[in-house]
């Protein structure tokens, strides 16, 4: 169903990541502001879609996902696990789940659904999924290589990676069978039915991400580029799936002793979603004591009240006294040669200290220089370019913490890091008299605004609105 793809297309399949069934230990973490006790490894996964994504700063729509997730648990009677529900601040097209319970919700998903019935379904489906046992189901051998890909990503920023692995990609995040995706959808199907949400609501949101299908196929076909498929799975659930219109009839027959009414309150979705982030954040860049370099892609911390320069030569950041300076040059990598053997070949005197260094899938080596009584930190890393730092100061055991700070914070940008510039934002209007989708589109400053705008108003490939319907525009 929609919502399966939904499920699948979470690039971040990290649905079950690195669940093995074996847990050595538990973390607590704070979700929805509430302390959940996690396993390590689930609560290890969760902070890195935190600290990787970011959770959307909007405190009243995250608790309105956040209660329509509840109701659904409320009157379906799942009390077991503690379930939550996170609204995370990705433009992508994607809703996923991690074992016991952690259900994310990417914001870039609201913005294609028209009512509260379809976030709900798509809600219900990843409820589905858990209480399904479908992660412990699924043999957690066939997910390695996935699990690799998914986390290189999030770490890494790789673009080839996110080629490979995203929603658009085929068969590296279709964690679940067909089978399984279905057995979700029932037991979906059922919750919104219990909770007095219209099942159908179901079909509608496979209707959104077969129109995303069909555009990425006529975006590779004009660009030359080979026609894939929106998701890996997609063929299993064509936009009139029988299977699945039988499934969500049998949740319409459900015989309940007392029909719950709709909780939908009319026009509540738009209210909810009216001013939502569309795209790329602006927040993207925003941390004071960082420094980010979009060309050559990568970014490090730095101590507060620190100076950050850059020339087309090098980058040199140093205090605010001007007494520690660590000076970032570059050089091409020689296969040749490792980052040790380059670090001492460049080094001026002795070297002690040596360390390996691996982090955030690159790899380099760091090390002490002495010369003349005078101290200086060196370290190479590797990425793209070969790296080469130099901190200096006349007293290097003071300085060195924050010498170490900014090399062992050096690492490549993240998705979310790599764009900035102005959000654009999404709003509701009624449509005036002889408007279209292209008049509608010919202010936006968006490559294909036009189509961007049929998408989300479930307009795409044809067709235009009627005068005083509400759509969303972009601005």
């Amino acid at each position: 169903m929609a919502l399966k793809r939904l499920r699948r297309i979470a690039i971040l399949t990290l649905i079950g990541l690195f669940w093995t069934g074996g847990v050595s230990g538990a973390s607590t973490v704070t979700i929805g502001g509430k302390s959940v006790e996690l396993p390590d490894d689930i609560a290890e996964e969760h902070q890195k879609l935190v600290d990787n994504i970011g959770i959307y700063d909007d405190p009243e729509l995250d608790a309105y996902v956040r209660q329509v997730g509840e109701r659904l648990l409320r009157d379906s009677g799942i009390t077991s696990p503690t379930f939550s529900f996170t609204l995370l601040d990705s433009p992508d097209i994607n809703a996923f789940a991690l074992p016991g319970g952690l259900i994310y919700m990417n914001r870039g998903l609201l913005a294609y659904l028209d009512t509260e019935a379809e976030l709900a379904g798509v809600l219900a489906h990843e409820i589905g999924h858990i209480t399904e046992r479908h992660h412990s189901r699924r043999k957690t051998a066939q997910m390695t290589s996935k699990v690799a890909a998914v986390s290189a990503y999030i770490l890494t920023g790789s673009g080839d990676v996110y080629d490979a692995a995203s929603m658009y990609g085929a068969e590296i995040i279709s964690g679940f069978g067909r089978d399984m995706e279905l057995e979700a959808d029932s037991a979906g199907a059922e919750y919104l039915h219990q909770t007095g949400y219209d099942v159908d609501s179901m079909l509608s949101v496979i209707g959104v991400l077969k129109d995303q299908e069909q555009y990425r196929r006529a975006q590779a076909k004009a660009s030359g580029k080979p026609s894939g498929t929106y998701h890996g799975l997609y063929a299993s659930h064509p936009r009139n799936d029988l299977r699945l219109r039988t499934v969500i009839r049998a949740a319409n027959d459900l015989d309940l002793a007392e029909m719950p009414d709709n909780p939908e309150i009319p026009g509540e979705y738009r209210r909810q979603t009216e001013g939502l982030v569309y795209g790329a954040s602006a927040e993207a860049q925003s941390d004071p004591n960082r420094f980010y370099h979009n060309k050559l892609n990568f970014t490090f911390a730095h101590p507060p009240g620190w100076n950050v320069r850059q020339s087309s030569r090098e980058i040199v950041a140093s205090s605010a006294d001007g007494t520690q300076t660590l000076t970032i040059g570059l050089a091409r990598i020689d296969p040749a040669q490792d980052t040790e053997a380059s670090l001492v070949e460049g080094a001026q005197g002795d070297v002690s200290d040596l360390e390996a260094l691996e982090q955030y899938g690159l790899t380099g080596t760091t090390a002490v220089a002495s010369s003349e009584g005078q101290s200086a930190r060196l370290a190479v890393i590797d990425h793209s370019y070969r790296f080469l730092f130099e901190g200096d100061a006349s007293d290097l055991a003071t300085a060195d913490p924050a010498f170490r700070t900014i090399i062992d914070s050096f690492r490549p940008l993240t998705a979310r890091e790599k764009v900035t510039g102005t959000s654009h934002t999404l709003h509701y209007i009624q449509v005036p008299r002889g408007a279209t989708f292209a008049s509608l589109a010919s202010g936006v400053k968006l490559p294909d605004a036009e189509n961007q705008l049929r998408l989300i108003n479930g307009y795409y490939p044809t067709g235009e609105p009627r005068t005083g319907d509400w759509v969303k525009v972009i601005r």
